[in-house]
C-alpha cells in the first residue's frame, strides 16, 4: 500500500467513527423517547430496559454504517479539496478515481462485515428483543396498551385506554372495537377494569366494570342492540398475539428475525405451493375441455327422440353443475396462488434487502467522494446536508422498491437493487463530470 493510500484511509477513520457513534446515539435517544412513557415508572427493572436498548441498537448499527460511510467520505474528500491536497494530487497526474481506490476497497470490506452482521447478529438480536418485549408484557399485560391511543394488542380488536396502572393492573376509560364477527360489529365501553394473564399464560383476561355493549349488524346495518353491564369479562387466547412462556422456545416470526438462508427456505416453500396450485388448476381445465368435447359430439345426431332430449337435458344440467364446481375450485386455487405469491415476493424482497443494504457502504463511496469535492467550500454543514439528502433519496428508493416488490409490480431482485443501481449511476456520473480522465491511473 502506498503512502497516499494510507493517508487517504486515515483521513476517513475519524469522521466515520464520529458519524457512526453520533447516528447510533441519536437513534437510541429517539427509541427511548418514543417508549420512555411505557418504561419509566412502570416497575420494569433497569437491567431489562438496558438489555432491550442494547438489543434494539442492532438494527441501528445496520442502518448507521452506510450513512456514516457517506458522511465520512464527503467530509474527508471535502477536507482534501479545502486544503488543496486534491489539487496537488490531480496536478501530479493522479486522478480522482485513483484516490478513491483505497476507500472503495475499504467500503467493499465494510460491506462484507455489514452483510455478516445483518445475517448473523441482527436476526438473533431482533428475536431476543421481541422475546424480551413479550416477557415484559406477560409480567405487565397493560404494557402493550398505549394511553390515549388505539392499540392492536389482540388481533381483531382495537383497544383504547385513557389511563393504565401497571402496578395495580387497572385500566380506565376503556373503548373496545370488536371486528372478529362477520355478521355484526361491536363497540364496548367501560369506566374501568383490570387486565391480567391466567396462571398458565394461555389466556388474557380483561374484566370490565360499569359499561355498555353496542352491536350493529353487518353489512346492512339494519339491526342494533344495546346492553348495559356492571361487570363483563373478555377472554382472549394469548397465542393469538405471540406471548409464550419461554423466549427460547418461541417460534421465529417475521423476516426481521430470519437470516438469508432461512428466508430462502421459506421462499422455496412458497414456490412449491405456487407450483402445486398451478398443477391443480390445469387438471380441472383439462376435464372441462373433455366434457365440452363429449357434449359437442353427442349433439351432432340429427334425429332426436323425446327420450334422447330428456337424457341430454339431464346431462346438460349435470355438466353445468360440474362446471360450476370446477370454476369454484379454480377460483380458490387462483386466490391461493395470489396469496402465496405475495408472501413469496415479501420474503424474496427481504432476502435481497439484506445484501443490497450491505453493499450501500461501497456504493456511497462512489457518491460521497465527488460530493466532497463539490462541497469543499461549504464545510461540515454543507457536507452533512448533502449526505442527508442523498441518504434520504436512497432510503426512499429502497422502501419504494420493497413496496413494489411486495405488490408484485416488479421482480424483487430488480426492485430491491434499484436504489443501489440509481446511486451507483449518480456516483459514476459525478466522478466523470469532475474529471475526463477517470481511468488515468499513472500513479
Amino acid at each position: 500500500m502506498k503512502i497516499i493510500d494510507r493517508y487517504v484511509l486515515k483521513s476517513h477513520i475519524g469522521p466515520f467513527l464520529f458519524a457512526f457513534i453520533t447516528i447510533v446515539f441519536v437513534l437510541i435517544l429517539q427509541f427511548f423517547a418514543t417508549f420512555a412513557d411505557r418504561f419509566v415508572g412502570k416497575g420494569i427493572e433497569f437491567s431489562d430496559i438496558l438489555q432491550l436498548i442494547v438489543l434494539q441498537s442492532a438494527w441501528m448499527v445496520g442502518l448507521a454504517a452506510p450513512m456514516a460511510v457517506l458522511i465520512a467520505v464527503v467530509m474527508a474528500f471535502g477536507s482534501l479539496s479545502t486544503t488543496s491536497e486534491m489539487t496537488v494530487l490531480r496536478s501530479s497526474g493522479i486522478s480522482l478515481f485513483r484516490v478513491m481506490i483505497p476507500v472503495l476497497c475499504a467500503g467493499l470490506f465494510l460491506s462484507v462485515i455489514v452483510e455478516r452482521f445483518n445475517n448473523v447478529v441482527l436476526p438473533e438480536a431482533n428475536f431476543y428483543s421481541k422475546s424480551l418485549m413479550f416477557d415484559i408484557a406477560k409480567a405487565k399485560p397493560a404494557f402493550g396498551l398505549t394511553e390515549n391511543a388505539f392499540s392492536t394488542l389482540v388481533d381483531g380488536y382495537s383497544i383504547y385506554v385513557r389511563h393504565s396502572d401497571d402496578r395495580s393492573k387497572e385500566i380506565r376509560g376503556i373503548v373496545i372495537y370488536d371486528t372478529t364477527k362477520p355478521d355484526y360489529s361491536a363497540m364496548v365501553t367501560a369506566e374501568k377494569g383490570t387486565i391480567a394473564f391466567t396462571s398458565d399464560y394461555q389466556y388474557l383476561v380483561m374484566t370490565l366494570l360499569n359499561g355498555e355493549i353496542h352491536e350493529i349488524s353487518q353489512p346492512d346495518h339494519k339491526a342494533y342492540r344495546n346492553m348495559s353491564f356492571k361487570k363483563h369479562r373478555f377472554i382472549f387466547e394469548s397465542t393469538g398475539f405471540g406471548f409464550s412462556r419461554s423466549s427460547e422456545n418461541r417460534m421465529r416470526s417475521g423476516d426481521s428475525e430470519l437470516s438469508a438462508k432461512e428466508l430462502l427456505v421459506i421462499v422455496d416453500e412458497f414456490r412449491k405451493r405456487i407450483s402445486a396450485s398451478e398443477s391443480r388448476i390445469r387438471l380441472p381445465i383439462e376435464n372441462m375441455e373433455h366434457r365440452i368435447a363429449e357434449s359437442r359430439s353427442a349433439g351432432r345426431s340429427s334425429l332426436v327422440t323425446q327420450h334422447d332430449f330428456s337424457k341430454k337435458l339431464t346431462a346438460g344440467i349435470d355438466a353445468s353443475g360440474y362446471i360450476e364446481r370446477q370454476l369454484s375450485q379454480l377460483d380458490m386455487e387462483l386466490k391461493s396462488i395470489e396469496s402465496n405469491r405475495n408472501m413469496f415476493n415479501k420474503y424474496m424482497a427481504a432476502y435481497h434487502k439484506k445484501y443490497s443494504l450491505s453493499l450501500a457502504c461501497f456504493i456511497f463511496v462512489l457518491v460521497g467522494a465527488p460530493l466532497g469535492v463539490f462541497a469543499r467550500r461549504g464545510g461540515f454543514g454543507v457536507g452533512a446536508a448533502m449526505s442527508l439528502i442523498f441518504f434520504v433519496l436512497y432510503w426512499v428508493l429502497m422502501i419504494s422498491g420493497e413496496k413494489i416488490a411486495e405488490r408484485g409490480l416488479l421482480d424483487p431482485l430488480l426492485s430491491m437493487w434499484l436504489a443501489n443501481i440509481v446511486m451507483a449511476c449518480i456516483g459514476i456520473g459525478l466522478v466523470i463530470s469532475l474529471t475526463g480522465a477517470v481511468f488515468n491511473t499513472s500513479r
